[in-house]
């Protein structure tokens, strides 16, 4: 859920607009004379964000993805069993 919220009102319950945010999940657009300005996030999501940024972080997914299109994706049934077949016994119950 995405809500905007003025500067000036942001400022007077800012306490509960980042508790909301952390608790809910929310997602809070800040706005100056009406014009948005800045957003407020939950702390994992913003770090998430970021890991997604990392130039290294997209490499790995582009080529991860290309493997997965040219089919040498496995599923992960198989990668299980080969780290532990105890581990594939149980996930066969």
């Amino acid at each position: 859920m995405v809500q905007r919220l003025p500067l000036t009102k942001a400022r007077i319950n800012l306490g509960a607009i980042i508790k909301r945010v952390h608790l809910n999940k929310e997602y809070i657009i800040l706005e100056k004379d009406g014009i948005p300005v800045a957003g407020v996030m939950d702390i994992d999501e913003f770090e998430d964000y970021l890991e997604l940024r990392d130039p290294k972080v997209k490499a790995h997914i582009e080529v991860s993805r290309k493997e997965y299109l040219a089919g040498k994706a496995r599923p992960a049934r198989a990668i299980l069993a080969e780290l532990s077949p105890s581990l594939e016994r149980k996930i066969k119950r």
